[in-house]
């Protein structure tokens, strides 16, 4: 283990990024909380200001993947397809297989300026998340309990209200509505088996409500559907607490733009559309796993600065600070002072873990199978 690799791994250090991200995150947090009051006055206002402050702070975790992992993402697309990166607002279809494939969708959209815009569709138990749901309450994501009846009102209203929106917006959407196990897998090719449709290797039955109320929300805002297809060299099952250790992965990423009028305006054809799109994708992952990589040119787009600047800024505001305290703790002497910061220290540990826990396959639920399931698709 080199220099490098071994101060990567130390707890401290990584303690140290995670008191920076979380500070900096409820500062933030706080802020967005202030701007409401811009709502009601000048909406759009409110909106471009939201944007640049959750970048810096999504921008802490693209940083993490980036400038502290190294982890490569490479592009397997045509260059047309990349000169409209971040020139329209777009609906991104990203397979759910990796712990990190929302960080790898992240760096995409920084490096071609839209993370702070970004939008997704969330699960609305991440609303209760300190920090990431916060941070997407003020955002104006649009959050679903997976159950129509009690969504429909709600995903409606709040994907017409992003009709207007000023920024370029990447609306991610995982149609298969949680992330791939084989557990799931095989329940969801049951489903598929009732449903008389084709079965899928490498992805879950997408659920096509989610996908086709989107696109009739947005239409006439979303210029395009990307189908995004990833998986990682060598067969790497990469996670977030790998990143947060240092670890360097490989990530490539097949991209491919539909056009919106390319895809049938009418319900049922739309979910017919979506079906044979990820029977495409399947085929994807087929040829990735024999041929370990995925065919088409490559593109592999430079990381910027910026992100490594921010954090470094956070870093040098919050840090300082910090440092001094705990240098005064200590040269107290103060058995009561010393034991409240190494308290303070533990919880900390505690809260960070609990946010990569988040991401973890073994910590994410699937309906698939229930009857709630099967009303969506």
């Amino acid at each position: 283990m080199g220099v490098v690799a071994w101060l990567k791994s130390l707890f401290v250090l990584q303690l140290l990024i995670g008191f920076v991200f979380v500070v900096s995150g409820l500062i933030i947090n706080f802020i967005q909380l202030c701007s409401c009051v811009l709502w009601p006055i000048n909406k759009q206002l409110y909106r471009k200001i939201n944007t640049r402050l959750s970048y810096s702070l999504w921008s802490q975790l693209v940083m993490l993947l980036e400038w502290w992992s190294g982890t490569e993402c490479t592009l397997y697309t045509e260059k047309a397809t990349v000169d409209k990166f971040g020139k329209e607002h777009v609906i991104i279809i990203l397979n759910h297989n990796y712990e990190i494939d929302f960080l790898c969708g992240w760096t995409m959209c920084e490096r071609y300026g839209v993370l702070g815009s970004s939008k997704v569709l969330a699960k609305h138990e991440l609303l209760k998340v300190p920090l990431i749901g916060w941070t997407w309450y003020f955002l104006e994501i649009v959050f679903c309990k997976r159950k129509w009846e009690e969504d429909r009102e709600t995903v409606f209203s709040g994907l017409n209200r992003l009709r207007d929106y000023p920024e370029y917006m990447w609306f991610l959407l995982y149609c298969e509505g949680t992330r791939f196990t084989e557990k799931k897998h095989q329940i969801s090719m049951q489903v598929a088996e009732s449903k008389g449709l084709p079965k899928l290797k490498y992805h879950l039955l997408p659920r096509t409500k989610g996908f086709t109320t989107t696109l009739q929300c947005l239409k006439g805002t979303v210029k395009a559907v990307y189908d995004v297809t990833l998986n990682f060299k060598d067969k790497q099952n990469p996670t977030l607490l790998g990143i947060v250790n240092g670890k360097k992965y490989k990530a490539d990423m097949s991209i491919r733009r539909f056009a919106v009028e390319e895809i049938p305006d009418d319900e049922k054809e739309c979910a017919n559309w979506l079906h044979k799109l990820y029977q495409e994708k399947d085929a994807l992952q087929e040829h990735y796993e024999k041929e370990g990589c995925f065919p088409g040119p490559t593109i592999k787009p430079k990381r910027r600065i910026w992100t490594l600047l921010n954090f470094l800024f956070w870093a040098t505001l919050l840090l300082s600070p910090l440092i001094n305290f705990a240098w005064d703790v200590f040269v107290s002497g103060s058995p009561l002072l010393i034991i409240g910061f190494m308290i303070f220290l533990i919880v900390a540990s505690v809260a960070v873990r609990r946010l990569i826990g988040v991401t973890e396959v073994n910590k994410t639920g699937s309906s698939y199978g229930n009857t709630e399931a099967k009303k969506e698709n």
